[in-house]
């Protein structure tokens, strides 16, 4: 079966390689891998005491993030190594302080996977959520080096569950320990014999909590607010983008809005102007050359600073639940303010938990986000009871990542002092 595995791999490679032609982010993918083993034997030969962590993009990075800076802060002699499979979440982190190496996984055929655990040789591996390569599972645990899942979710329609995913169970069964975010999922953990689990929560509400904290102040999003309220709209689409151009034509009296596309290129900024042209518009790239104080829509045409845009919201909107599945939520919930997004959430499980406590909206068009915004202005308790539901819950779910290295020391440590 791994060798099954990794054919396809190799010919999943192989076309898109072949669409890579046709597309800029799968060309920095396999540009960014050139030279990859040579690169890392230079960056680990005078590095000591490695601790390697998998990211599959940018989301998954802030995951992992609260931990290395705990394990630096614990031990100043570990060098971070961090890994991504997406050119998103390399790009943007590539020079990020908290990692000594930071490099691109090569792709994971059981060669790759041999020589890269041999250059680096790391004393514990952390794979964020989602990412499973079996080449890497199987190299990792030949070496007996300590590997963990971190923030995972398991939910009973995943492959490793089917009738046809015995191969891929067994290898997740290497994992040492696995650290996960609800109950559900150590349920069917147990189900299918894996007792090495835990509950410990999701640690990307202790990077929220701790980018929250920071004292901060966007210069030019007090300038635009002014005296207005704000609605902040993050990782949008183009859906997300035309059910808010709909909206702002009703609250446009009240409200500025703030549009954070996922995407930036110039294509896509060109379309969210064509799709707002009703309104006066401004860019962020502008702001230095001229007064945005009197536009109604802000475009944030630049990557890194969302979760701090967040801040000057009224109400936030998360895009990509029409369309690629729902964006980071909690970046906004922790600003304690409404959430709203479109309809395909349920495989989010903090979407799912803010919408049961009635902090959170699901909607399907834009009327619908209208009816509830009015009801908020209408009843200004209700709309601070539902900032205090989200700021109660995001403070209910702090402290997964002491949890983890708590259990992680205990694990290293011999089974008597454990028992005692």
């Amino acid at each position: 079966m791994r060798l099954l595995y990794s054919f396809s791999i190799a010919f999943l490679t192989f076309l898109a390689k072949c669409s890579s032609f046709f597309s800029k982010k799968i060309q920095l993918f396999f540009e960014g891998r050139k030279d990859i083993f040579t690169l890392l034997e230079k960056k680990c030969e005078d590095k000591k005491n490695i601790i390697w962590f998998h990211c599959a993009s940018l989301g998954e990075f802030e995951q992992g993030k609260p931990i290395m800076e705990k394990i630096k802060q614990q031990d100043r002699n570990i060098s971070i190594l961090v890994t991504f499979f997406s050119p998103s979440g390399f790009e943007i982190k590539k020079n990020d302080p908290i990692a000594d190496i930071i490099s691109y996984l090569p792709v994971d055929t059981k060669r790759n996977a041999k020589r890269f655990v041999n250059i680096v040789k790391p004393e514990k591996v952390f794979f964020i959520k989602y990412e499973f390569w079996y080449n890497y599972i199987a190299e990792i645990a030949k070496a007996e080096i300590p590997f963990y899942y971190v923030s995972a979710i398991f939910r009973d329609n995943q492959y490793f569950f089917k009738s046809y995913g015995t191969w891929f169970l067994n290898n997740l069964r290497k994992c040492s320990f696995f650290f996960l975010q609800n109950e559900s999922s150590r349920k069917l953990l147990t189900k299918y014999g894996i007792s090495n689990a835990i509950v410990t929560g999701d640690t990307r509400f202790d990077r929220v909590y701790d980018i929250a904290k920071q004292n901060f102040a966007l210069d030019f999003m007090l300038s635009f607010k002014k005296e207005k309220k704000m609605l902040v709209a993050g990782s949008t689409w183009n859906p997300d983008e035309k059910l808010l151009s709909e909206l702002f034509k009703i609250i446009r009296t009240d409200y500025k809005l703030v549009i954070a596309p996922h995407l930036v290129d110039k294509q896509h900024i060109e379309r969210i102007k064509k799709i707002f042209s009703l309104f006066t518009v401004a860019c962020y790239s502008e702001k230095e050359s001229r007064d945005i104080s009197g536009d109604e829509v802000l475009i944030i045409d630049t990557i890194g600073i969302l979760s701090k845009i967040y801040k000057y919201a009224d109400i936030s909107y998360i895009g990509g639940a029409f369309k690629t599945g729902l964006h980071n939520i909690l970046e906004a919930a922790v600003f304690a303010k409404p959430l709203f997004f479109g309809p395909h959430y349920k495989i989010f499980n903090e979407a799912i938990e803010l919408v049961g406590r009635g902090a959170a909206f699901s909607i399907t068009c834009a009327d619908e986000m209208i009816k509830k915004i009015d009801f908020f202005e209408k009843n200004p308790d209700y709309y601070h009871s539902i900032c205090d539901i989200c700021d109660n819950y995001v403070i209910q779910n702090l402290g997964a990542t002491d949890k983890i290295l708590n259990i992680i020391k205990n694990l290293s440590l011999p089974q008597k002092l454990i028992e005692n």
